[in-house]
């Protein structure tokens, strides 16, 4: 894969703002420029987003509805009413069940929680579950991370006495459902100053709310942190703003005192004892928690999270650990079987999207293809699979292209759909995908740019190898927790040499250990290139090329920096800078 590096130097008023932001700050003049690129340009903003502190958190009665969703809570309480906490069931949704209901357990004992199944049910409120209140005496529901759409399901609910408050982070319709209230930042009519926080994050302000009302001390919200954590990063959320306040002491939650039910899967993923990076969340702890939702059913999920007991907690975790090996099986199958009718698609080269449909495949690992395949190909995809007479499906986008839009242009085909910029879910008759294919693709088609289907990686900043100092590394560390809006910077360096003891390593000789220098300083840096020993041949041909990396910490010897490599080309001159 050949990737074009964009790189483009901030404006000579950055440049200005960032020289005095590095003045006043005592950081590197190159990560003040990094700061100024986020919109940081004060000292001030930059001890908020180096040092982010829970007091700066915003009053959850901003909050449409907030006032709504406590009172009726705390009447609910105080009638011994029946409430049970329903959530979508993915990553954030279950997090989100667990939150709500173990901080409302704490003080009060007749609430229960349900998670819909995913084969029998789909996604979001269903007629099922709102029976399943009905029978068990509930009169209050909190849904959590769905719900903004189940107009009609709502509406039956309340036929049946049943009251609902909605905390969701998807986009609404133009018609809201009937809910007693309807916490979601992205209404139309929308009062909060911070509309992306993730369904668990709508659910822990929801709480928030709830102990202000009540006088219940914030330090008693704090072990909940770790929770939000999870979802922010697993929903793949912003993390600027309130979400980075909510990572950052979630982080510190989950790798200080983690509840009993993620220490569990910390402890089968492997990772105790190491320090836990968003990074970890999304490629070890979040996928574990979401193969329950995949292959069996997500109330396991909340089980193990809510769990209060080590010894159970760890027989829950195994079990999850062992849906995900069996995810893993499905998942590299029908990747394969994707990527091969990818292939075989007729004008694959002209498309703009991908969009394949078999009616064999595992619902449950759709969303996981549909990501694959924007991986490979660098276009927005759906992956469909039947349900009885129903194509369902989940769909991915690129960098920069809203697919929810592209699948709201196609509701008319549609008979359910609901989701968020990079992701959504939808689902037809089966009869109507053709005419979707075709009707997705063309909008795709008039609305995407060539630089959002193009492999490109993103240059934060040229730097040299003398630049990088322990100070410098550990001022970077700070711009932890990494993700989108807040990426973790990538930087190159041009005109480096092999010291002459690179080398392949790996199983299958797949990678590089490198030990380079540049000509500006005797510096030696360490770096490490996974998949690309292709290059091998450059490096070791004496002489002198460019690279793009990120800068990490040595697992191995702590404190001690290494690069890893992005990306490998011959030498070229750079473009001076406008």
């Amino acid at each position: 894969m050949t990737h074009k590096w964009n790189y483009q130097p901030i404006t000579p008023e950055q440049a200005e703002t960032s020289h005095e932001l590095a003045k006043e700050t005592g950081i590197s003049p190159i990560l003040s420029r990094l700061l100024v690129a986020r919109g940081i340009t004060t000292a001030e903003e930059s001890r908020k987003f180096f040092r982010p502190q829970l007091h700066d958190l915003y009053d959850p009665f901003l909050l449409k509805d907030m006032n709504v969703a406590v009172e009726r809570l705390n009447r609910a309480m105080g009638r011994k009413e029946r409430i049970l906490i329903y959530g979508d069931y993915d990553v954030d949704g279950t997090t989100a069940v667990a939150l709500v209901y173990k901080f409302i357990q704490q003080f009060y004992s007749n609430i229960d929680y349900y998670i819909p199944d995913r084969y029998t049910e789909g996604y979001g409120v269903s007629t099922q579950g709102i029976d399943y209140a009905a029978e068990t005496g509930v009169s209050l529901v909190i849904v959590l991370d769905c719900g903004i759409k189940a107009v009609e399901e709502i509406a039956y609910a309340r036929e049946k006495g049943i009251d609902f408050i909605i905390c969701d982070h998807h986009v609404p319709d133009d018609v809201l459902p009937p809910a007693i209230a309807i916490l979601n930042a992205k209404r139309a009519d929308n009062t909060y100053p911070y509309e992306h926080l993730s369904g668990c994050g709508v659910g822990f302000k929801f709480m928030q709310a709830f102990a202000l009302s009540n006088n219940i001390e914030f330090f008693h919200l704090i072990p909940l942190l770790d929770l939000v954590a999870v979802s922010i990063a697993s929903d793949i959320v912003p993390i600027m703003g309130e979400n980075r306040i909510l990572a950052y002491h979630g982080l510190k939650q989950l790798n200080s005192n983690p509840s009993v039910g993620l220490k569990a899967i910390i402890d089968i993923c492997g990772l105790t004892g190491k320090e836990l990076f968003v990074s970890d969340i999304v490629f070890r702890i979040g996928p574990r928690i979401n193969a329950s939702g995949r292959i069996q059913n997500g109330k396991e999920a909340v089980a193990l999270l809510v769990e209060k007991d080590l010894s159970a907690a760890l027989e829950k975790a195994r079990q999850i650990n062992q849906y995900n090996e069996t995810r893993k099986d499905l998942d590299k199958t029908m990747t394969d079987e994707a990527n091969r009718i990818v292939e075989e698609l007729d004008g694959l080269a002209d498309r703009r999207s991908i969009v394949i449909y078999n009616e064999e495949w595992h619902k449950g690992v759709i969303g996981i293809v549909a990501s694959r395949l924007t991986e490979v190909y660098y276009r927005p995809a759906v992956v469909l699979t039947r349900t009885g007479n129903m194509a369902t499906g989940s769909a991915r986008s690129v960098a920069g292209f809203d697919v929810y839009k592209a699948i709201e242009h196609c509701r008319d085909l549609l008979e359910n759909f609901g989701g968020h910029t990079y992701a959504a879910g939808l689902s037809m008759k089966v009869e109507k995908v053709p005419a979707f294919i075709e009707r997705f693709e063309d909008f795709v088609a008039q609305n995407i740019t060539p630089e959002q289907t193009s492999a490109i990686i993103d240059i934060h900043a040229e730097i040299d190898f003398k630049d990088i100092t322990h100070k410098f590394f550990n001022d970077l560390k700070k711009f932890n927790p990494f993700g989108p809006d807040n990426p973790k910077p990538v930087f190159c360096t041009y005109n480096v040499y092999d010291y002459g003891t690179s080398k392949v390593v790996g199983r299958d000789q797949e990678h590089i250990k490198l030990e380079l220098v540049d000509n500006k300083s005797n510096n030696i840096m360490n770096g490490i290139a996974f998949g690309q020993s292709s290059h091998v041949r450059l490096i070791k041909s004496k002489h002198s090329f460019d690279i793009c990396y990120t800068i990490e910490e040595n697992v191995y010897k702590r404190g001690e920096v290494q690069l890893q490599i992005e990306d490998i080309k011959p030498h070229q001159e750079p473009k001076a800078e406008s």
